[in-house]
């Protein structure tokens, strides 16, 4: 059968799908249990998440599904604070700040305390799958998740990354292709040069590392996922085609430019946070974009902006707000997970008894 190989089975799962774990309110309980129930891989997006709070997302997930799930974490980074560029950076956000009637943020340095509390919390509520972006963990802490049964998965841009994942025992890793929607994942390099096509970069990381692959990128419905299978991945990660999902909890405004959307108007942009991800443009992208070299780099402009986007949001102002999507915003639908899983299946399994 299509759908069985070594990830299905490590993970549990009936289909080799798997919802990414995008941070900021997106993966809601109902949202990672609809995916789990419906045979795919739910994931929590924690990143931005104090560990309390991650806790109790995932007693309200285990309320919903007895399935597994995953839990998506970011690997911290320290960015160096330029009071300079801090203030340069808050005169031009300032009429933004002044309209939207929002305070200046302060700015702290960047702890690893919650990570370490976060790790602690995946171990002591036994979560089937954890998953690292912007980096890999360390080998400790892989092994210490490993230690208790847990699958550990790793993101990668270019096969170098996927050999690192390799390198450092993660049990499978993610290939984040160009066309994903969202921040970048890379970690060892330029982002410019690990800008590859998912149709690239699959077939390269599959000859490379021992390890299953996953693909993402652009992958919203089954022809995207029989070629990613073909192409040597095991499963597929989605992450915009659930951003329109009813139970996704992405503001109103997102999951309207997505359904809305073409495949041209998405660009790479680092005025939001500092750090390079794909989005629908805007007036935010475009008004920022000449000082887009000077910004603080992630996470601090990620703080600069956090409250104009929400208020922004609030207030109805999609030109003001990040728009993550992939470059295949012409092939989402507004429906329940089950039906888009069940959609998925069925156009698997078409194009395969009709070949």
């Amino acid at each position: 059968m299509w759908n069985e190989n070594d990830v299905t089975k490590m993970l549990g799962i009936t289909y080799p799908i798997i919802q990414a774990g995008m941070a900021g309110g997106t993966t809601t309980p109902e949202l990672i249990a609809a995916v789990s129930n419906a045979g795919g891989l739910g994931t929590l997006g924690a990143g931005y998440m104090n560990a309390e709070d991650m806790r109790e997302a995932i007693k309200k997930i285990k309320e919903l599904t007895d399935r597994p799930f995953g839990v998506n974490l970011f690997i911290p980074e320290a960015s160096e604070i330029s009071k300079d560029k801090v203030k340069k950076t808050n005169e031009l956000l300032r009429p933004y700040r002044e309209e939207l009637r929002v305070a200046e943020p302060e700015i702290k340095e960047v702890s690893t305390a919650n990570f370490d509390k976060q790790v602690d919390v995946i171990i002591q509520e036994h979560i089937a799958v954890c998953s690292f972006t912007f980096g890999v963990p360390s080998k400790e802490t892989i092994q210490q998740l490993q230690g208790v049964n847990i699958i550990v998965m790793g993101t990668a841009t270019t096969v170098k990354e996927a050999a690192i994942n390799e390198e450092y025992g993660v049990d499978m890793v993610v290939l984040q292709g160009s066309e994903a929607g969202g921040h970048r994942g890379t970690f060892s390099g330029s982002f410019t040069d690990s800008m590859i096509g998912t149709m690239s970069l699959v077939p390269q990381a599959a000859d490379h590392v021992k390890i299953p692959v996953i693909a993402a990128g652009g992958i919203m419905d089954g022809r995207g996922v029989l070629a990613a299978l073909t192409l040597g991945a095991q499963a597929v990660q989605m992450g915009t085609a659930f951003v329109t999902a009813i139970e996704s909890g992405a503001k109103t405004q997102h999951i309207e430019a997505i359904l809305k959307s073409t495949e041209d108007q998405t660009v790479i942009t680092s005025v939001f946070s500092g750090k390079p991800a794909r989005g629908i443009q805007n007036d935010f992208i475009r008004e920022l974009k000449p000082y887009e070299e000077d910004l603080p780099d992630y996470p601090i402009m990620n703080t600069l902006t956090t409250a104009i986007r929400s208020e922004a949001a609030k207030q109805n102002r999609p030109e003001w707000i990040h728009l993550w999507s992939g470059q295949s915003p012409r092939l989402s639908t507004r429906q329940h997970v089950a039906d888009l899983l069940t959609d998925i299946v069925f156009q698997v399994e078409n194009i395969i008894s009709t070949r």
